[in-house]
């Protein structure tokens, strides 16, 4: 059955790193100096969102693995150049103890944050927006996610390019306007344009236009890949040699690109609460970690929801 209010589901790695890097560290700091911007900032986007959105259903979805083996195997390439010299993803050193701090204040909270081995955050949102009752709002700054966004059954992607204060609300027709392709087609433009941040080459020579004009001509990648095989058909000979070169690549690329949508999750609890979980608990992280004002604007907004009832 589906429900008036949206579930909002949370990129928490995005929003984190744009906290991390939107707020100063000498702005948010412990009494002994350890940075907690990344923490001020992720909630205060938190309690934007909720009062925002009107939404009465949230989820946190996490990287359990930021660069899962089965698309390293395919596209050896895939975020190559963010692996770390000890290995791991190269995080800045004052960000990474701050990911804890997040999860203990959403426990505290009482909002669900959820991960699944091998699979990357976006890997949960998919699943998660294709399994709750809708309507969906994804939350991400992950052009890839435009791909998830489907009108019919509600889902649409609150993109953070500019910040959560100035969300573009993205359904089918959004996307169209910004990509040329609808969104269902979103991650075939995707692997033909490529993206540098992602470690995805793309066809050297095909950029946006380009790669938007043959997935609206051809369908798909599969789609491109017959007609290269088909004499007839009517490629600029130049575009031919450019596309056959880059075969391989089409080959794995679509599947690197897409967002799982099967991913085994329990059973979450989904519901916002209107006052927090355990509130002596969030009370002593507060004070540990000087998150006083991000964390009764957090609560505000929960409560807000209360009142707007």
């Amino acid at each position: 059955m589906a429900h008036r209010s949206p579930i909002l589901l949370i990129d928490a790695p995005s929003l984190y790193f744009r906290a991390y890097f939107g707020i100063p560290e000498s702005a948010a700091r412990t009494a002994d100096g350890t940075p907690v911007n990344a923490v001020r900032g992720f909630l205060d986007m938190l309690a934007t969102l909720i009062r925002g959105r009107g939404a009465d259903r949230m989820v946190c979805a996490l990287d359990y693995d930021w660069r899962p083996a089965w698309r390293v195997e395919l596209l050896p390439s895939y975020k190559a150049h963010r692996v770390a010299p000890q290995g791991g993803e190269v995080v800045p050193d004052t960000l990474s103890p701050q990911v804890p701090m997040i999860l203990e204040v959403l426990d505290a909270v009482g909002i669900t944050a959820v991960g699944a081995k091998g699979y990357e955050a976006d890997d949960v949102l998919g699943t998660l927006s294709v399994t709750q009752p809708g309507p969906v709002e994804v939350v991400s700054g992950d052009r890839d996610l435009f791909q998830l966004v489907d009108d019919t059954r509600g889902v649409r992607l609150l993109y953070v390019g500019r910040g959560v204060a100035k969300l573009d609300d993205c359904d089918d027709a959004a996307v169209r306007a910004r990509y040329g392709v609808s969104a269902d087609r979103y991650a075939d433009f995707a692997a033909l344009r490529g993206d540098p941040s992602d470690g995805l080459p793309g066809v050297p020579g095909v950029g946006e236009k380009t790669a938007a004009r043959l997935i609206e001509r051809y369908g798909s990648i599969d789609g491109i890949l017959a007609a290269l095989d088909d004499s007839d058909s009517s490629f600029a000979p130049g575009l031919r040699t450019k596309l056959a070169g880059a075969r391989d690549y089409l080959a794995v690329a679509p599947t690197v690109v897409r967002v799982a949508l099967d991913v085994s999750l329990p059973e979450l609890p989904t519901a916002l609460p209107t006052a927090p979980a355990d509130p002596e608990r969030l009370l002593d992280l507060a004070d540990r970690w000087n998150l006083a004002g991000s964390a009764r604007r957090l609560v505000d907004a929960l409560a807000a929801r209360v009142d707007a009832a």
